[in-house]
């Protein structure tokens, strides 16, 4: 008898397994709103389809009487320029620092310590210092994100250039590379492929500490809208934003795994998610 752990699904299998967690959470929706709706059709909590649609039509494509502006692709737009920046700063930064601090050995012992005590801090507990140094704009949003995810990047890349094996820097060596061509050459294209693997891994969190900056202190946003129209219990624009918010982190999260495949194919060899 075939173990369980030793079975693998079919590509068709594999699909239905992955639709039905969420064809069961959307019959439970349908079903909880049904219910709620039959009792109060004024409900708020869990709107009907037709009204979640109704608000999306609104928000997407019907100008905003104050601003003429479409809102829901301004909000996209701004927190999608914040993310885009505070992420690319702390890949550069964990690029960087990290494989420093994995490679040169008195990089690490000067750099390791301070980053591990940043990345302890709790970002969100200093989101109001960051408020009163860099004032309510967009670098206050961006540095939250950054100081979120660039501890952990530069921790992760510094760990995976000490798991390199010792032979390959051995090796370099006595073929008479020096410090810079073992860190370009030996260092660097077997490091990159981990790095977009974390950035891909934190885009979570990047989400997060974008959300709440721009609930606190933005005019536009994406986390702007939702705490902006939660006072008036508009689930059926709150939904959608959140449902919008989870495609745009999937989708971000594709493309760079497609560009981990296509850039690095050696990566994925021997069946690497």
């Amino acid at each position: 008898m075939k173990r369980l752990i030793n079975q693998h699904p079919s590509r068709a299998a594999q699909l239905a397994l992955g639709i039905l967690p969420f064809a069961l959470l959307l019959l439970a929706y349908l079903w909880a709103s049904e219910l709620r709706l039959a009792a109060n059709p004024n409900d708020k909590l869990l709107p009907a389809f037709s009204s979640i649609g109704e608000a999306i039509w609104s928000m997407a494509f019907e100008a905003d009487k104050r601003s003429s502006n479409y809102l829901l692709w301004v909000d996209t737009l701004a927190s999608l320029q914040r993310l885009g920046l505070g992420v690319l700063l702390s890949a550069l930064m964990g690029l960087v620092i990290g494989v420093a601090n994995g490679a040169v050995p008195l990089f690490r012992a000067g750099l390791s310590p301070l980053v591990m005590a940043l990345s302890l801090i709790p970002p969100m507990a200093i989101l109001p210092v960051l408020f009163i140094v860099f004032g309510l704009g967009e670098v206050s949003k961006v540095a939250l994100i950054t100081i979120g995810i660039a501890p952990y990047l530069i921790r992760d890349m510094q760990q995976r250039v000490l798991e390199l094996p010792e032979e390959q820097f051995i090796k370099a060596q006595t073929l008479g590379a020096s410090s810079w061509q073992l860190i370009l050459r030996v260092i660097l294209p077997q490091v990159l492929p981990r790095l977009l693997d974390a950035v891909r891994l934190s885009l979570g969190s990047a989400w997060l500490f974008l959300i709440a900056a721009e609930a606190i202190a933005a005019t536009e946003g994406l986390g702007y809208r939702i705490f902006l129209v939660r006072r008036y219990l508009s689930m059926d624009v709150i939904l959608p934003y959140v449902l919008w918010i989870t495609l745009l982190a999937f989708l971000t999260d594709y493309l760079l795994r497609v560009l981990t495949r296509r850039s690095f194919p050696w990566y994925y060899h021997g069946g690497k998610p």
